[in-house]
């Protein structure tokens, strides 16, 4: 199973960025770190978390794109068989996924569940993904 680290690696990122640096020599080194760390909270304000897409308790909602983007696709349990590949339909995939079924949920490359491709699970308590690391085309709720 492949493990996401993205929104780890962003707030390291972000957290490294806020650290004080190393004492400047001179005047103008001073204000040239100054402006830099300036920038860098600039910057980290404005790449704030996207809001989350709406997605009702008991569902699988997909969107065509990220940050909860685009179309959205709802699935609720009483129209999947659970442990089964369902494909989304043809021509469509997804880049952002929020499970609230409640039961983990399996996200697929491949449009037949295949584990050749990327596949990652999510557990079903409320799980926000705003971007998948891979084009989702099918997915399986599994029994929890």
């Amino acid at each position: 199973m492949r493990k996401t680290v993205t929104a780890a690696a962003a707030l390291v990122l972000a957290a490294a960025a806020l650290l004080p640096q190393a004492p400047a020599h001179g005047a103008s080194h001073a204000a040239a770190s100054h402006a830099a760390a300036s920038h860098a909270i600039a910057t980290q304000a404005a790449a704030s978390p996207p809001r989350l897409g709406a997605c009702a308790a008991g569902q699988l909602c997909l969107w065509a794109k990220p940050d909860f983007r685009g179309a959205r696709q709802t699935y609720e349990l009483t129209g999947i068989d659970i442990e089964s590949c369902v494909a989304l339909p043809a021509g469509t995939t997804a880049q952002a996924v929020a499970n609230r079924t409640g039961r983990p949920v399996t996200t697929y490359q491949s449009a037949e569940c295949a584990e050749t491709g990327e596949f990652e699970t999510y557990p079903g308590g409320g799980t926000w993904l705003p971007q998948s690391p891979y084009q989702v085309r099918a997915f399986k709720v599994w029994e929890s």
